[in-house]
């Protein structure tokens, strides 16, 4: 199994672009349906984030925004650490005597994908017609440096795997253990609140 940071990415940008003309879902095999998941969280996430936002639903939709917001939380760092734990299966990173890399490919490919999205939205607001030309320049700007920093972060990820499968760094799977969605960790949900 090979991981391409390059189709990573570009899967990312095309899904991003699928998913606004149709209803979104995640298909793909092995590690690229796992890329898939987490960019669908994502997805779902950034959409979500901007309902909460709004003043003009009520609260009841902000409730309900602020809950899919955790779910869809969990669950992307949940395929955060499924892609971890596929990559150390399948590259067998070293377990001692070379630099360990804080950040994991997994979460490399997270920021990956909400650079995706940042990309695309970034890019309508370019040609919004009902913004002023200022906007549409200053977004511009903001565009084209996030294309860099997209850029810069597919580099780095496919040299940390290079480097992994030369046996010169390792990784390991770092568990976010969110502890906000579990009854059992969450003391207002295991004991109520209390005044």
């Amino acid at each position: 199994m090979t991981f391409d940071p390059t189709a990573i990415t570009t899967l990312q940008t095309e899904l991003t672009r699928h998913w606004h003309e149709v209803e979104p879902a995640a298909g793909g095999e092995d590690f690229l349906k796992l890329v898939q998941e987490n960019h669908l969280r994502n997805f779902q996430l950034w959409h979500e984030e901007d309902v909460a936002r709004r003043d003009d639903l009520g609260s009841e939709r902000v409730h309900q925004a602020k809950r899919a917001i955790d779910r869809y939380n969990q669950e992307r760092n949940n395929f955060i650490e499924e892609m971890d734990k596929l990559m150390v299966a399948e590259l067998k990173p070293a377990e001692s005597g070379v630099p360990k890399n804080s950040e994991t490919p997994g979460m490399i490919i997270d920021r990956l994908s909400i650079l995706a999205l940042k990309e695309f939205h970034m890019a309508e607001e370019t040609v919004r017609e009902d913004a002023s030309a200022e906007h549409r320049e200053n977004c511009g700007a903001k565009l084209a440096r996030i294309l860099h920093q997209r850029s810069d972060l597919t580099q780095c990820l496919g040299e940390l795997l290079q480097e992994v499968t030369e046996g010169r760094r390792t990784f390991g799977v770092y568990y976010q253990f969110k502890m906000y969605n579990d009854p059992a960790l969450n003391p207002q949900l295991y004991g109520g609140a209390k005044s």
